[in-house]
Parts: structure tokens; sequence; C-alpha cells
């Protein structure tokens, strides 16, 4: 089984408390296993607050709702030993 990569990093940004703010990492196979969203080392689940989904099967994505100054600081994705941070 191919090495499943990261081809396209997240991206730093800015947003307003309320506001819902979503991150993308492409990723080079699709079907990857293995992947993990986190906000400061805290795993994040898919629930009301968080959304995960895969588009076009490689194309990750984690939209936070209605940020809080608690949702501060850095997320990562990470896919086997590959990770991205924004």
């Amino acid at each position: 089984e191919p090495d499943v990569t990261i081809v396209s990093g997240l991206k730093d940004t800015v947003v307003f408390e309320g506001d819902d703010v979503t991150f993308r990492c492409q990723v080079s196979h699709e079907n990857a296993r293995d992947v993990e969203w986190k906000l400061q080392d805290v795993a994040l689940q898919n629930n009301e607050m968080n959304e995960i989904s895969v588009e076009k099967g490689k194309i990750h994505t984690l939209t936070l709702r209605k940020v809080t100054e608690q949702d501060i600081g850095t997320i990562t994705f990470r896919v086997g030993p590959y990770t991205s941070t924004a």
C-alpha cells in the first residue's frame, strides 16, 4: 500500500468570534486511513461544533462552528507520519 502524503497543507486563518472557519488539507491518495484532526493537541471528533469531512476522496476538511476565544490555537492535520499545522 503506497504512502499517503500531504499534497497541499493547511493555511493560517484569522477569524472573528462567532464565525465559522474551514481548514482544508489535500492528500495524495483517496480513502486515506489513520487520519486525525487536532486543536491544541486535543483530538477532534465529528459533532455539532466540528464538521469533519472528505471531498473528492482526497481533500480532508475541518469546519469549526461559531468559534470562541477558547478555539485559539494550532490546528493539526495528520495522516500516517505526516502532519500539517495552521
